[in-house]
Parts: C-alpha cells; structure tokens; sequence
C-alpha cells in the first residue's frame, strides 16, 4: 500500500486505516498516538498536512504507525483495488 513520499507497507501488515481529524477527537486515539510517538514507533511519510494514519503490525508483533498526507478514503480505495486485482 503507497502512503506517499516513496512509502509502501506490506497490506498484509495493516491493522487499520484511519481519519485524522474524525478520530483524534477521542482521548483514547489522543493516548495511542501520544504512547506510540514516545515509544519511537510513528513515522511521518509527508511535512504536509496530516489527513491519515496507517496502524501497521510487523512480523514480530511490533507496531508501527505512519502519518499520511493522503486521505484515509483514498488510501481504503487503494487497498480494496489492489486486493481485487489478486
């Protein structure tokens, strides 16, 4: 999956796709970004506007998230395209 800036995940890896402003509202979503940067596990594919972010879980049970310029709309319809098209 192309989350922009030469950054592609393995979409077997991806546990979720999510909007950044609809769920940065939770205090929850707040938390799990918040833990996530301090643990060094978030990287920020683009110095654009933030639209998305990507939770991946690699082979060893490590999770990393990816803040994406594109929207998570956008990302979803890429998925759901490349997953049809195997």
């Amino acid at each position: 999956l192309h989350l922009g800036n030469d950054t592609m995940v393995r979409l077997k890896s991806v546990v979720g796709i999510f909007d950044m402003d609809t769920t940065t509202i939770s205090k929850h979503s707040r938390d799990f970004l918040a833990k996530a940067e301090k643990g060094g596990r978030v990287y920020n594919v683009s110095y654009e506007l933030p639209k998305s972010y990507v939770v991946c879980i690699d082979d060893a049970n490590r999770e990393t998230v990816y803040i994406s310029q594109i929207s998570s709309a956008t990302l979803k319809k890429r998925a759901v395209l490349y997953t049809s098209l195997v």
